[in-house]
């Protein structure tokens, strides 16, 4: 069954399949690609030949092979993070998968570093200047609720560097501090709470006072 894809401009994110077999290109301007590549297909304005990307590699692919001949990769970046592979997700970055997409369960690429502890992974995710840090997945957790639960603090102090919110409660009315199981994380946790009631406590109050008086009078 071919596969239907709607025109697209060249500054699309990439569609993103896994070849099944070799392609042996005919000309120089064609892409070479082996069994299980991974292909980035960034231009399908034309409806014969789409521009893909493989290994770092740029060229052109026959419309019909991707359809016919190819898996696609439903959600990328997400499994990259899952398994903690940095050169396949420093691959999507570069190919401008979405950072910040969804899959299924609601979960971003970022979740799931945090989740599997994967340091390197949240890093170069971190490093990425529309990265969403506080996206809730479909129980309401963060990527702070998930590093807090699985108890690795080192990836906690990295979000909380990145002011990933702390007051945000999950499907079961819990906060990230309430999901900590190991007592650094629930340190690094509270420090930052109490950092937040130091700051806008005073701020508060004045509030408070104004509309007081101005109820008095």
């Amino acid at each position: 069954m071919r596969l239907t894809y709607h025109k697209q401009s060249k500054n699309i994110s990439s569609n993103v399949f896994r070849a099944l077999f070799t392609f042996d290109p005919r000309t120089p301007d064609e892409l070479y690609f082996e069994e299980g590549d991974i292909l980035y297909i960034s231009d399908t304005s034309d409806t014969n030949w789409w521009k893909g990307t493989c290994r770092g590699r740029t060229g052109l692919i026959p419309s019909n092979y991707v359809a016919e001949q190819a898996e696609s990769i439903d959600n990328p970046m997400h499994e990259a993070a899952k398994r903690g592979n940095l050169s396949w997700l420093r691959e999507c970055v570069e190919n401008r998968v979405g950072i910040n997409g969804l899959d299924k369960a609601g979960n971003t690429a970022l979740y799931w570093g945090c989740h599997g502890g994967h340091k390197d992974v949240v890093e170069l995710l971190l490093s990425q200047p529309n990265v969403e840090l506080n996206q809730q997945n479909k129980l309401g957790d963060t990527a702070i609720h998930a590093a807090a639960w699985k108890g690795y603090s080192d990836i906690v102090e990295m979000l909380l560097n990145k002011d990933a919110r702390t007051d945000i409660r999950n499907n079961e009315n819990k906060l990230a501090l309430e999901m900590a199981t190991n007592a650094q994380c629930a340190s690094l946790l509270k420090r930052k709470q109490g950092s937040m009631i130091r700051t806008h406590g005073p701020c508060l109050h004045v509030v408070y006072i104004k509309i007081v008086c101005l109820y008095l009078h």
